[in-house]
C-alpha cells in the first residue's frame, strides 16, 4: 500500500471543522433553527442580525460539518444537534464546549510548550484573575459534570455515608448529583476562592445549599476538615505532579474516618502514555495551560493511593462515550 497524504491534509484543517462549531455556537444558530424549526439564511441573518452572506458561508460549512442539514435553501439543526447544542434541552452542551474555544489559541502555540516545558497562557487567567474567564471555566465545568455526573453518581457508593469532601469540586455539580441520590449525604466542596463564590450561586440555583457548601480553600495548602466518611477528587489531579498528587492522598487519608473511601475519577490513559488517543492529547491540553499539566495511568494512580496507605484500590472506566475512569480506595477501619 502507497503512502497517502490525504490523512495528513485531513489533519491539518482538521481545526476548521471546531472553529465552525464554535463559532455557530457563539452565534446562536443552534437555537435559532430550534425556535424557528427551519429557516433560510436571509431569514437566519435577521434573526441573529448578521451579515447575509458571511452567515451563509459558515450555515454551508455546518452543512459539510454535519451540524446542521440543508435542502432547497433551508437550513435546519441535525440530530445530535438538536439534542446537544440547544440551551435548555437535557444534553445541552453549548456551554461546556466554550472552554475548549478559550483554550483553542493556546494550542497554536504548541510548539512553544514543547521548546519550554511551560504552559503558554497563566492558569490563573480561568482561576480567578480573569473574572469572565473564570466564570466561563466554572459555568462550562459545570455542564460537563451535569453530563457526565448522571453516569457517576451510579458508579459511587455512599449510601452509608453521612459527610462528604469534593476536593477541587469546582462548581459543586458533583455534590449536588451526589446528595440528591444520596438523601442523608452532606457534602463540602473545596475549591480557590474565586471558583467557590461562583459554585455557590450554581449550588443555590439548584436548591442544594442547605446540604452541599462550597468553601474557599487551595487543597495543597488548606486543612482538610476533619471526620470525614468519603473523599471526592473528581477531575482534578491532572493539573498535578506526583508529589502533589501523593500529598493530597496523605490528607485525604487523615481527614477520613476509619473505613472511609476515597474516590477519584479523571481522564487515564495506559502505561505507554499514548493510549487512549483522547487521554494524550487531554495531556497536551492541560500542559499548555497548568505547570505540570498531563494524564497518568492506572497504575500510577493506585500506587500513589497506595504510598497514602489507602487499600482495596480498584479501577473502573465510566459507561461510554466518556473517556474517564474512576479509582475507589478504602482506608482501613
Amino acid at each position: 500500500m502507497h503512502p497517502d497524504p490525504k490523512r495528513i491534509m485531513d489533519l491539518s484543517c482538521a481545526y476548521y471543522d471546531s472553529c465552525v462549531l464554535f463559532a455557530a455556537n457563539d452565534l446562536g444558530v443552534f437555537p435559532a433553527l430550534d425556535r424557528l424549526g427551519r429557516a433560510d439564511a436571509e431569514t437566519l441573518a435577521k434573526e441573529l442580525s448578521a451579515d447575509p452572506r458571511g452567515l451563509s458561508l459558515l450555515l454551508n460549512a455546518a452543512v459539510a460539518a454535519g451540524l446542521l442539514v440543508k435542502q432547497d435553501g433551508i437550513y435546519a439543526n441535525a440530530p445530535d444537534t438538536a439534542a446537544f447544542l440547544v440551551p435548555g434541552k437535557p444534553g445541552d452542551l453549548s456551554r461546556a464546549i466554550n472552554y475548549n474555544r478559550d483554550v483553542l489559541p493556546a494550542w497554536s502555540r504548541l510548539a512553544q510548550l514543547a521548546k519550554t516545558g511551560k504552559p503558554v497562557e497563566k492558569p490563573s487567567l480561568h482561576l480567578g484573575e480573569d473574572q469572565n474567564r473564570t466564570r466561563t471555566f466554572v459555568y462550562a465545568m459545570h455542564f460537563r459534570a451535569l453530563g457526565i455526573g448522571r453516569a457517576l453518581v451510579h458508579q459511587m457508593d455512599l449510601s452509608k455515608m453521612k459527610k462528604l469532601l469534593d476536593i477541587g469540586g469546582g462548581p459543586g455539580t458533583y455534590s449536588v448529583l451526589l446528595a440528591q441520590k444520596n438523601p442523608d449525604l452532606t457534602s463540602t466542596v473545596m475549591d480557590l476562592p474565586e471558583v467557590a463564590a461562583i459554585a455557590s450561586e450554581l449550588i443555590a440555583s439548584q436548591n442544594m445549599s442547605e446540604r452541599v457548601k462550597a468553601i474557599p480553600g487551595d487543597y495543597h495548602t488548606a486543612e482538610f476538615p476533619q471526620g470525614q466518611d468519603a473523599v471526592a477528587i473528581l477531575g482534578v489531579l491532572h493539573q498535578e505532579n506526583p508529589e502533589a498528587i501523593t500529598a493530597v492522598f496523605k490528607k485525604a487519608f487523615q481527614c477520613l474516618n476509619p473505613g472511609g473511601k476515597i474516590f477519584v475519577m479523571d481522564m487515564m490513559c495506559d502505561k505507554t502514555h499514548t493510549n487512549p488517543k483522547f487521554s494524550a492529547m487531554f495531556a497536551v491540553n492541560m500542559a499548555l495551560t497548568t505547570e505540570n499539566g498531563w494524564v497518568f495511568s492506572d497504575e500510577e494512580l493506585s500506587g500513589w493511593l497506595a504510598q497514602a496507605g489507602f487499600e482495596d484500590i480498584s479501577t473502573t472506566p465510566l459507561p461510554p462515550p466518556m473517556p474517564h475512569w474512576l479509582t475507589s480506595a478504602r482506608k482501613k477501619g
